[in-house]
């Protein structure tokens, strides 16, 4: 355990404080319209098409790079369990976002990954997309919805889902090999944080 004051994170290395969020009944949640030529729709994704949207929702701005580092076994894996449901938004025919709801635990569904890419950003897109993420775990038979994020991503992150009814319960940090370092990202990713 670490003690009080500043620790060092090694060269190579990144230090996120991660915090976790749950619910344990559906929130209400407000109405928004989705944009002219928006919409959206389930989605039975490929590892390209995946690994794509991931990357333009959270690999350049948030360092967003577990399932970047996943082998295609692995990742197909998840991505073809009938208990792991991925969403997108649509604008003018191209996939803008990601929802990702993962029912594997019994009882429970974890938003595992909720981003825009910036085509959506400001335009509603997010709370419309949480409306849905809601409605449909709690349209399964559960007792939890639960999320986790940390300080590598978007600022606002911990507020929306506070605002969308989730209550922070646990924090914790965690160090892990810069994605940059190891080339999984572009060292021009996230350049609000040096790379070291």
């Amino acid at each position: 355990m670490l003690g009080d004051g500043y620790h060092d994170v090694p060269a190579g290395k990144l230090a996120m404080v991660v915090t976790y969020l749950e619910m344990h009944a559906p929130a209400p949640t407000r109405p928004v319209t989705l944009a002219e030529g928006v919409t959206f729709r389930k989605v039975t994704p490929t590892l390209d098409w995946y690994r794509d949207v991931f990357t333009r929702v959270g690999g350049q701005d948030w360092l967003w790079y577990g399932r970047l580092k996943m082998t295609d076994v692995d990742l197909s894996a998840i991505l073809n369990n009938p208990d792991v449901h991925i969403y997108t938004l649509q604008k003018d025919g191209r996939d803008e976002a990601l929802l990702e709801l993962d029912f594997r635990q019994s009882g429970e569904c974890e938003l595992a990954y909720f981003g825009l890419t910036p085509a959506l950003i400001g335009s509603g897109a997010g709370r419309y997309l949480m409306n849905e993420a809601i409605a449909r775990a709690w349209g399964a038979d559960i007792t939890r919805f639960h999320v986790h994020t940390c300080t590598l991503d978007s600022p606002q992150a911990v507020d929306f889902y506070v605002r969308s009814g989730f209550a922070a319960y646990k924090r914790s940090i965690e160090i892990d090999d810069d994605p940059r370092v190891t080339g999984i990202l572009p060292r021009t990713a996230a350049a609000a944080v040096p790379v070291i």
